[in-house]
């Protein structure tokens, strides 16, 4: 039993270990006094929280070259300009593009002119124009990726049915059981018998959220599921959904409740409307709230290990650092869980039979 527990927590440091390689080469930088170690730290969360036009690898801290990939920059200003990221420089430099300059000011693209004058306003936020920005970001490349990932597991999935008698093959006997699970322990005690038409829905969502959070526990640097306007997309689908499914059961009981008197249905039916946008409202905000808030513990802890300089204090932000990665892999699978779970109770809420008062 020891041996094989050895075993299994070897395995684990093998697989989490690029990771805190990534992170000490990305912190290896930081300048040595105290307050320059807390703002380069705070920075370096900062950038992997945010979205970016590049997809960048690694960093050399001597020479401030980046190495990575530029993604393409899609504008409409006076017209379509599509140009590569890499006319920026990282921010560094202005771009030319059809006549017009415009420069990255953390992250975002604003009109300027050629010298990148950047003017502000009485809060110290930026006041220069912004084009309409279409561009394709880190998050939107990763999202591509996965969906093309998906198509083709679950692809194969399909077909190995076909080909070896309704049974799996290769890497589709692991995800067969988390199928059948969605649909006889999510889908099914939810929804009731209208369950199937939701199932891809429910199917989609738990494993896009799913491969995204992983993905963001990578040195890729990716945190999708820690942009608000990412979670409330896919909330706004669950939204729409549940919306336009909806049978008239439903609608009765949020504007003309049954079975209280006809005062308290004037009152109720505010509070049930208002309802009906609190429900999306959590969803966005319960996975954009915990995916961000377990990033930004684990990289700080992270960066601990760079303020205490002993071996002490560094041992024990790593050791409490590779339990909360631990921790966050199965945060990732229990947020796609949730929001599939919560997503299938709204579906069948939509969807419930009216039964009669004495019932």
């Amino acid at each position: 039993m020891r041996r094989e527990f050895f075993e299994k927590i070897l395995v684990i440091v093998l697989v989490l270990s690029p990771f805190f390689t990534w992170a000490q080469h990305e912190l290896e930088g930081i300048s040595t006094g105290t307050e320059s170690q807390r703002e380069d730290i705070k920075a370096f969360i900062d950038h992997h929280l945010l979205d970016s036009h590049y997809f960048t690898f690694t960093e050399d801290e001597e020479t401030g070259t980046h190495y990575g990939i530029p993604l393409p920059v899609i504008l409409w200003d006076n017209g379509l300009k599509v140009f590569s990221a890499s006319k920026f420089h990282h921010g560094e430099e202005v771009a030319e593009v059809g006549g017009e300059y415009y420069t990255l000011y953390h992250n975002k693209i604003y009109k300027t002119d050629a010298e990148g004058t950047i003017t502000y306003d009485e809060d110290h936020h930026p006041s220069n124009a912004k084009p309409l920005d279409f561009s394709i970001t880190k998050n939107v490349v990763t999202m591509v990726l996965v969906s093309i990932l998906m198509f083709l597991l679950f692809g194969g999935l399909a077909k190995s049915y076909t080909k070896n008698g309704g049974m799996p093959k290769g890497v589709g006997r692991f995800f067969e059981p988390l199928v059948v699970f969605i649909r006889d322990d999510i889908a099914i005690p939810n929804i009731g018998k209208n369950y199937k038409k939701y199932m891809s829905f429910l199917l989609t969502i738990f494993f896009f959220i799913w491969f995204l959070n992983l993905l963001g526990m990578t040195p890729l640097g990716v945190n999708v599921t820690g942009n608000i306007a990412i979670t409330f997309a896919l909330a706004m689908l669950t939204f729409l959904i549940t919306t336009f499914t909806a049978n008239k059961n439903y609608w009765g009981h949020i504007f003309w409740m049954p079975g209280v008197p006809k005062l308290m249905r004037i009152v109720l039916a505010p509070i049930e409307v208002l309802g009906m946008f609190i429900k999306p409202f959590s969803l966005m905000i319960r996975l954009y709230a915990n995916m961000t808030a377990g990033h930004v513990v684990l990289m700080s802890i992270i960066g601990l290990m760079f303020l205490f300089k002993n071996w002490i204090g560094s041992s024990l932000s790593f050791g409490l650092a590779f339990a909360l990665s631990i921790l966050e892999l199965l945060v990732a699978a229990l947020q796609a869980y949730i929001f599939t779970m919560l997503s299938a109770l709204y579906f069948g809420m939509a969807n419930e039979e009216h039964h009669d008062e004495h019932h």
